[in-house]
């Protein structure tokens, strides 16, 4: 197997993702003994570019106009950008990637990949579809940080092109960086569970905080409210693109959530106290049999 230390890096989209890939990667492991590897980013807007350099993150940045001269040099490349921006670009730069190369998106739907795989498979070039299931709230590479990928789940779409020594590869790789859980499972699994865990809890939270009439409420909070909406200081561009592109895995999660809604309106309107407290006991009991969350690093 490829030694980690020794290779070199392209990261495509120096955002909060894409910077905190690199952050994590040099103090993970470019930062050990005899390393010779090295990081290469990519971004349309320079400034994070510089500061990426600047703080020696970056070996080497690479404006979009050069974007064919990082990939030839490139041993693994992260695609960090919104999924139809990454399906292009796979598109576009097929041909550009170097020889043996390992490339991986990070996106947040895989069924748009899977269906567009005959356009973007090189025989010479493995794509890994992966997601890392960790990040922040807030955007650019400023907030990057190597941390947020401590004590997380990253997800492996795992197709039967990819070679056996490249994903153990990149399982290697991702478990240095942190991650202390991986999942296999299929595009299709995927963009159903993470409509539920991720997509509809996004659309939960929004909505929680448009139904507020008082913008004051907050003075009453104790806790609670903050928590159930921390994720909907949202990335609205994004997150628009990633509901409509798995809209019908993330509609149905979105009747079933309201069907359970009502149950609830009606047992609390008709005084059901007892119907009330089987479904609460019901619900403590399921939610312990699914397991703790994963811990957020600081």
């Amino acid at each position: 197997m490829k030694n980690l230390k020794d290779l070199t890096y392209g990261i495509v989209g120096l955002g909060i993702m894409g910077g905190s890939f690199a952050k994590a990667i040099r103090q993970n492991i470019l930062s050990q003994s005899g390393s010779k590897g090295k990081i290469l980013v990519c971004n349309r807007s320079t400034a994070c570019l510089s500061m990426a350099v600047n703080e020696g993150i970056a070996d080497e940045a690479f404006t979009q106009d050069k974007t064919s001269e990082l990939l030839k040099k490139s041993d693994i490349v992260f695609v960090c950008l919104y999924p139809h921006a990454t399906l292009e670009f796979l598109k576009n730069y097929k041909n550009d990637f170097k020889s043996g190369a390992i490339v991986t998106d990070i996106s947040g739907v895989k069924g748009i990949f899977e269906k567009s795989l005959p356009e973007l498979l090189r025989p010479d070039v493995d794509f890994i579809i992966g997601h890392p299931m960790a990040g922040g709230e807030k955007e650019g590479y400023a907030a990057s940080n190597a941390k947020f990928f401590v004590n997380h789940n990253y997800i492996f779409c795992r197709q039967t092109f990819n070679s056996e020594e490249n994903y153990n590869l990149m399982k290697t790789l991702v478990t240095e960086l942190g991650f202390t859980r991986i999942t296999e499972t299929t595009c299709d699994i995927h963009d159903n569970k993470i409509g539920f865990t991720s997509q509809l809890c996004h659309v939960i939270a929004s909505a929680l905080v448009q139904s507020a009439r008082d913008p004051e409420i907050t003075a009453f909070g104790g806790g609670s409210f903050e928590d159930l909406t921390r994720i909907a200081m949202i990335n609205a561009p994004l997150w628009t693109e990633l509901f409509i592109s798995n809209k019908e895995k993330l509609c149905a999660h979105i009747d079933s959530f309201q069907k359970k809604m009502e149950e609830f309106r009606t047992a609390i309107m008709e005084e059901d106290s007892q119907k009330l407290k089987e479904m609460l006991e019901e619900t403590r009991e399921k939610r312990l049999m699914m397991g703790s969350v994963c811990t957020v690093a600081k």
